[in-house]
């Protein structure tokens, strides 16, 4: 054999006999090593994956990928989300996530996400161990402690999904090194102070997502050198000072969501047309902004939902709004704009919601508005409108299911022509108004028999509820209270007897003259009522025994009647029970022992009654203040005057 030859073939035994130990079916030490510590962790697996780690050559595990030239582990996927041919199925893991992941040093892809069951910390060496780590997704577990510093050797990082943990602590500032970084995703977590100045420095970032947490102090001022950002998300922190300018520079920008923080000043953006022109969703709803609206804001062409509510902006609604062709949905609600709703709202053919609430908006409404074919709910409710009736073409509004009128200076009986609108009503609210008459008796006919929220709250209403409404099948929420209405309220617990716990969930019939039909709680298919007020109005004789079948009873409120005799025992079944409020009546006798068992009972008022003997002892009853219990000669106890002792001789 020549020594040509003899080169040949050492240099092949050295090259895949011993460099590549797939061949000899072998894990790198290292890495077996890191995997199988990984794996004794873990005390719950539902997708069987890891039951199948076996053998020596983990590159053949279920999970694992490794390279084909050194045979080292590449990636490790076992991320939650199975797809299979019979169905999607999602795994969960229970354990820790132990720090010997770090000894798989040419680890590129780590995708635990969404196994709901992981707990530990992220090793604090993790940026020095693993330096090809392209891909680190833990999102979705019970992870915990702070984002160690080390992260920022990660050099090579394109993806950071750490969302959906118990992560807490500051932003480590050493992010800002990760130059290569695309995907940024920290929300819901306990991350706590400011965000790095150096966060301006990670110019590949497209995706920065850091909702719901506890950030605080100002958004970089520098914010715009993220020149190729297409989703921002800071909402729901502690986020205060103005909005920086520089926002406006974002030119790739089309998610963009600010709300739910403390931020202040003037809107700064978009100063010309040219500027995010690619703006698709725009949240800064609920903060402290002042000043008027940009007209330039009509230049964002792209925009499909604009949210400035809870603001305390003013001025005029830009006529420039006419020109968001795209736009579908508006929330200008809670806020101080005046003026009149500009004619060119009418041009907004693909809108399909608009609040305009609670503002200083005055009328008439503009006939332009009957050209919104698409709208689906409208709310124009406490303005300076004075409709005095309500314009017949909003009625004919081909797509519009909900109406919120309410505080609209409507006067006269409810209008007829609703009963006959094309698209069925589900949502109809004409509260705070000047309403006179009865309830019409077509209540549930036509296009309101699919009601879900029927609010008439507050206004001059009179005789009884119709026999009709007991056709509204769908009826969830149910407001009457602030009117005049008398008789029995028996009808409105024949409602929904379609559903096995009934449809209603709120039923609100306080301030009223309401006499009869307290026998009906509980007897009718109502159990899924969860707030229940008859407050305030003429009811006597015995509390009905059947409330306990209203399991889900979070709020109760009867007070103000006569209703009287011993308060029942039944009373203590409703383990939802967070209000109650019988004060004002003429029960009778003691408290029953078993209220004790009311644990999540957080405000009770049995004032001005009738109540004797000893409150009994324990929690909630004996931690409510004394006026929980006043007005009631009889009683004492903690927290009233001790009871005296009785002596037998």
């Amino acid at each position: 054999m020549t020594i040509e030859l003899l080169w040949v073939v050492l240099i092949t035994v050295l090259t895949f006999g011993e460099a590549n130990p797939r061949l000899k079916e072998v894990c790198n030490p290292s890495d077996l090593k890191g995997l199988t510590i990984f794996k004794s962790g873990i005390h719950v697996d539902t997708s069987g994956r890891l039951a199948k780690w076996v053998g020596g050559n983990c590159c053949n595990w279920e999970g694992i990928s490794c390279e084909n030239r050194t045979g080292r582990v590449a990636e490790i996927n076992l991320s939650a989300f199975i797809s299979s041919d019979d169905s999607p199925f999602q795994a969960q893991m229970e354990g820790l996530f132990s720090s010997s992941i770090t000894l798989l040093a040419s680890l590129q892809v780590l995708d635990l996400g969404g196994l709901s069951g992981l707990s530990g910390t992220l090793p604090k060496s993790i940026g020095f161990h693993l330096p090809e780590l392209r891909r680190l997704v833990l999102y979705g577990n019970k992870l915990s402690g702070a984002i160690p510093e080390s992260i920022g050797k990660l050099s090579k990082l394109e993806q950071l999904v750490l969302h959906e943990n118990k992560f807490s602590g500051s932003l480590p500032s050493s992010l800002g090194r990760l130059k290569n970084l695309k995907r940024l995703s920290l929300y819901s977590n306990r991350l706590l102070g400011r965000m790095p100045d150096s966060f301006t420095n990670l110019t590949s970032l497209v995706y920065l997502d850091l909702h719901d947490n506890s950030l605080t102090g100002h958004i970089p001022q520098r914010i715009g050198q993220l020149q190729v950002l297409e989703e921002l998300d800071l909402s729901s922190n502690f986020l205060a000072g103005n909005l920086p300018p520089s926002l406006a520079n974002l030119t790739a920008i089309s998610v963009m969501c600010l709300d739910t923080n403390y931020l202040e000043g003037p809107i700064p953006f978009p100063s010309s047309s040219a500027q995010m022109s690619s703006l698709r969703l725009l949240r800064l709803h609920t903060n402290h902004l002042t000043g008027k609206i940009p007209p330039a804001f009509g230049d964002l062409v792209s925009l499909q939902r604009f949210s400035l509510a809870n603001n305390k902006l003013e001025g005029a609604i830009p006529s420039s709004f006419g020109n968001l062709s795209a736009l579908r949905e508006l929330y200008l609600n809670g806020n101080q704009f005046s003026g009149q709703i500009p004619k060119s709202v009418g041009q907004l053919s693909q809108l399909i919601l608009f609040n305009i609430s609670h503002n200083l908006i005055q009328g008439p409404l503009p006939s332009e508005m009957s050209s919104l074919q698409n709208i689906q709910a409208l709310d124009l409710s406490f303005n300076l409108l004075s409709l005095s009736s309500i314009p017949k073409w909003l009625a004919e509004l081909p797509s519009l299911s909900r109406i919120y009128l309410a505080g609209c200076g409507i006067q006269g009986s409810i209008p007829g022509f609703l009963r006959s609108t094309p698209s069925p009503v589900q949502e109809l609210d004409l509260s705070a108004n000047n309403l006179t008459g009865s309830i019409p008796t077509w209540l549930g006919v036509g296009s309101l028999a699919q009601l879900y929220l029927l609010n008439l709250s507050r206004n001059s209403l009179v005789s009884k509820i119709p026999d009709s409404v007991k056709n509204l099948h769908d009826l969830g929420v149910l407001d009457l209270h602030g009117n005049k209405l008398s008789g029995s309220m028996s009808r409105v617990f024949e409602i929904g007897q379609e559903f096995p716990d009934g449809s209603l969930t709120y039923l609100d019939l306080s301030d009223n003259k309401f006499s009869s039909g307290m026998g009906q709680i509980g007897v009718g298919a109502q159990h899924g009522i969860q707030l229940l007020n008859l407050s305030n109005n003429i009811f006597q004789g015995r509390f009905p025994t059947s409330i306990e079948r209203l399991k889900l009873l979070q709020s109760l409120d009867l007070s103000s009647n006569k209703l009287g005799f011993n308060l029942p025992e039944a009373l203590a079944n409703l383990s939802m029970l967070e209000t109650l409020k019988l004060e004002k009546n003429r029960f009778a006798g003691k408290i029953p022992n078993g209220f004790l068992k009311l644990r999540k009972l957080k405000q009770l008022d049995l004032s001005d009654n009738l109540l004797v003997g000893e409150i009994p002892v324990g929690k909630p009853l004996s931690d409510f203040p004394q006026s929980s219990y006043s007005g009631n000669r009889g009683l004492c106890g903690k927290p009233l005057a001790p009871c005296k002792p009785t002596w037998f001789g």
